[in-house]
């Protein structure tokens, strides 16, 4: 029998609508595209702003500087899809107060029917020819270039949007290493554009040499959206089922809402292996099929409940290329400017990148998504803002772990970074705050600013650059490793966690900082994350923050108490909110019985806590104890007892050989 939970959301923000970033001033520019233009000059730009922002526009503004003022001859656009091009279509940018119009001739769109192979030779003649833009694939780009020296870019300006597709493993990524070469053999201007940084897979983007070497402009979730007209607030949560997906969707599927369903890969363990039949039974679930329009594809479906006609868009079914087509061309020319022109849409791999519904309120996905990125994408869909549309909601329908079958500890790890992942999207849609070393009790703290005592504040470029354009990038490497998952959900002290297992991951990512660069980042995630997860409450002129379980005032925060606090916890507290108490023990059993392995490090981090253990209770901690916390402790023990026999034994061994 399918059983499904209560709908929980781990987050629920409402935003102030002060319209600042759809405003325009006299040039035509929102609030992002001015901060973009006004660092026009910079010969390598990193655009880093959420879906819905402006990107393409703002590449316009500041292609057309370039082409007009900075002597630069061509630009060339290269996007991951077809679809996205047209994006980058002729805009009458004169219209809204902008000197100059972008135009680009048709036969230099080269994101039409046909192979991105197909087109090399229309790209190289560009190149040679009169004209300045030219819109291509990423893949035509790559083609291109294999016929092509780095000098063949001098003088042009190449913008790539969607710039996470980049990697700075240029053995597995042609187009990073592409990216490399041009830069290292031409004087190409790059316009980077990109609303989710951080690729799916953990590798940088960038090496630190080449990124150093970029203008970062980042505009953040928490600017896009507060400063829209329509859509007022976001809610993301998670609905834990057992049984099949199919049969719990109705659940969840809010028929009024114009709803994008994401089903499963038919490689994952929600997937029924058959993708058709779930696309039939979730047409089941909303209501009797009517008609199917021969020209765009579209399914009317009766509801079953009101009666009325639901409107939906199959791109899952590709038996029939020309009928899905059909129906993408209808999506994106129709549906995507009239609000009744499609109620539903079900995909499998599509709608999510660069992909334009402004109706969207709700973003379905079914099972885990293993990509940061591609979570942000999906969530992106349903976040722009529209006439009549003020909320926005992504659910994520999960299995829970059954104790019957064999996967019980991939379903665990996948509910860990399924709401981990939903952490870190609280923390980017937060508002930001400046952190400062209190040294002074009545030393006031600007709006917007926190001070706290022992807190270093960063004490070179570096570390600012990292602290002003980086941080989400940071938390997404932290909560996609695979031990700090398990630490996120309590196994491991907040001690650790902050000591040992951030500041690791933050010396694996940034190699070239001193020990004192890594303490300032580390502070800076810690409190980061603690004060944007903590509950501020104010008392008459008082202002409180929860942290763990109790309530600091402000004024009293300090960095051993922040410390003290797994910044990310809130996992388990969310999974223990919604699922039932057998599957809670289910889940607590799974991570208790899962080893992590000790570094050195890690266990003498933890030997003052055995000391004050054995202190307190007399003995030592014991590994058989039911307390996970005691348990650690005496494995931390154990580990260190055991490196100091093996230490003795080599030095003995050592004299032997020496006499």
């Amino acid at each position: 029998m399918t059983v499904i939970k209560k709908p929980v959301n781990v987050v629920d923000v409402t935003y102030a609508q002060t319209k600042s970033s759809v405003n325009t001033d006299e040039l035509g520019m929102r609030e992002m595209q001015q901060r973009v233009f006004a660092q026009r000059e910079a010969q390598h730009l990193l655009v880093k702003a959420p879906p819905a922002s402006g990107k393409s526009r703002a590449l316009m503004f500041v292609a057309l500087d370039k082409l007009y003022n900075q002597g630069r001859k061509k630009v060339i656009v290269a996007v991951p899809e077809r679809s996205i091009g047209a994006s980058f279509a002729p805009t009458a940018l004169t219209k809204h107060g902008f000197w100059a119009d972008w135009e680009i001739k048709d036969e230099h769109n080269l994101c039409d029917a046909g192979s991105s192979a197909g087109k090399v030779d229309a790209f190289i003649d560009f190149l040679k020819g009169p004209d300045a833009v030219l819109v291509c694939t990423h893949a035509t780009l790559r083609f291109a270039f294999e016929r092509l020296a780095p000098e063949s870019f001098n003088g042009t300006v190449l913008a790539i949007d969607e710039f996470h597709h980049v990697s700075a493993d240029t053995e597995s990524s042609r187009l990073g290493a592409l990216l490399r070469d041009v830069m290292k053999g031409s004087d190409v201007h790059i316009v980077a554009m990109t609303g989710s940084y951080f690729r799916g897979d953990s590798v940088p983007v960038l090496s630190p040499e080449d990124e150093a070497k970029f203008t970062p402009v980042t505009f953040n979730y928490y600017d896009q959206l507060n400063g829209y007209e329509y859509l007022r607030s976001l809610g993301i949560g998670h609905h834990f089922y057992q049984g099949r997906y199919t049969d719990a969707i109705g659940e969840v599927l809010d028929l009024d809402k114009k709803t994008i369903v994401h089903i499963p890969s038919v490689n994952s363990g929600e997937s029924t292996k058959d993708k058709i039949e779930e696309v039939g039974r979730i047409i089941d679930v909303i209501g009797q099929v009517e008609s199917t329009d021969p020209n765009t594809g579209i399914i009317s479906v009766r509801r079953q409940d009101t009666g009325e006609i639901v409107r939906v868009a199959d791109l899952v079914d590709d038996t029939d290329q020309k009928k899905r087509g059909d129906t993408l061309h209808y999506l994106s020319h129709t549906a995507s400017k009239e609000s009744d022109g499609v109620d539903v849409i079900i995909a499998l791999g599509m709608a999510k990148e660069g992909f334009d519904w402004p109706f969207a309120e709700h973003a379905l996905t079914v099972g885990y998504r293993a990509s940061l990125t591609e979570v942000i994408q999906i969530i992106g869909r349903v976040t722009r803002d529209s006439p009549g549309k003020s909320h926005a909601q992504f659910t994520n329908l999960i299995a829970e772990p059954d104790a019957s079958q064999g996967e019980v500890k991939v379903s665990v790890n996948n509910m860990l970074k399924a709401i981990t992942a939903s952490l870190l999207m609280e923390q980017v849609l937060a508002p930001n705050f400046t952190f400062k070393t209190k040294k002074t009790d009545d030393e006031p703290a600007k709006h917007g600013e926190l001070r706290i005592k022992g807190f270093k504040e960063p004490s070179s470029e570096r570390v600012k650059q990292i602290v002003a354009t980086d941080m989400n990038d940071l938390k997404a490497g932290i909560l996609q490793n695979d031990t700090f998952a398990k630490a996120a959900a309590g196994s491991v002290d907040a001690e650790t966690t902050n000591k040992v297992l951030i500041p690791k991951i933050i010396r694996e990512k940034y190699p070239d900082l001193t020990e004192a660069e890594v303490e300032e980042v580390r502070q800076q995630v810690v409190v980061d994350s603690v004060v944007k997860n903590g509950e501020v409450r104010e008392v008459g002129d008082k202002r409180f923050i929860k942290m763990a379980t109790k309530f600091v005032k402000i004024d009293d925060l300090n960095i051993n108490l922040i410390d003290s606090v797994n910044p990310f916890q809130r996992a388990f507290e969310v999974l223990s909110k919604s699922v039932t108490p057998s599957v809670l023990r289910l889940i607590q059993d799974t991570i208790t019985s899962t080893k992590i392995e000790f570094s050195e490090e890690e266990a003498l981090a933890l030997f003052p806590k055995i000391k004050t253990w054995k202190q307190v209770h007399g003995k030592s901690p014991d590994l058989r104890s039911e307390d996970p916390a005691e348990r650690r402790l005496a494995a931390a023990l154990l580990f260190l007892q055991k490196r100091a026999a093996q230490r003795k034994a080599e030095k003995a061994a050592a004299e032997v050989v020496a006499e």
